[in-house]
């Protein structure tokens, strides 16, 4: 696995962010049997920065905590058998499956933490865990999608021991 690591801003997390960011990676392509490598870019950015990008590709103009942009476009989610005959989804350099980035807001992490009533290392575990379900091709629209959503992160983070 493959992850590449950019912060910007002078908040820091007072984490080992690129320690963390692996650990939770490989628990969620574990937990969701992905039977290939794959590459992630992770960018920790400001309020600032994310509110410009939530506004630029969802046209809504307020911060948010974190931003997938999956690279594979599922047929099923968290299914991927249809990957053997796609090879624009490989880095030709690595034969990694390039999964896609996520953007964090490190301020959403300080805050948001307190306001949950737990720890910044939890929810900056929880973020990935949560936008790596997105990369996987699960989403949240409806509450089914939610609940499940929901379990999986729980799963994901239990399997860490990354607990509230």
């Amino acid at each position: 696995m493959s992850l590449y690591l950019e912060e910007e801003g002078s908040t820091p997390l007072d984490l080992d962010c690129q320690q963390i960011a692996d650990t939770v990676i490989e628990a969620a392509l574990e937990y969701c049997e992905c039977p290939y490598e794959a590459e992630i870019n992770l960018l920790l950015t400001t309020n600032d920065a994310i509110c410009e990008m939530n506004q630029m590709y969802r046209q809504i103009d307020r911060p948010t905590d974190v931003l997938s942009f999956p690279m594979i476009e599922y047929v099923t989610a968290g299914e991927f058998d249809f990957l053997e005959e796609r090879e624009d989804c490989f880095n030709p350099e690595t034969g990694e499956l390039m999964l896609g980035d996520i953007v964090i807001s490190k301020d959403k992490v300080i805050t948001q933490a307190a306001e949950y009533g737990h720890s910044i290392k939890r929810e900056y575990a929880f973020l990935i865990a949560h936008s790596m379900l997105h990369l996987f091709g699960y989403d949240h629209i409806d509450n089914d999608d939610r609940h499940m959503m929901e379990d999986k992160q729980k799963e994901i983070l239990e399997k860490v021991q990354i607990l509230r």
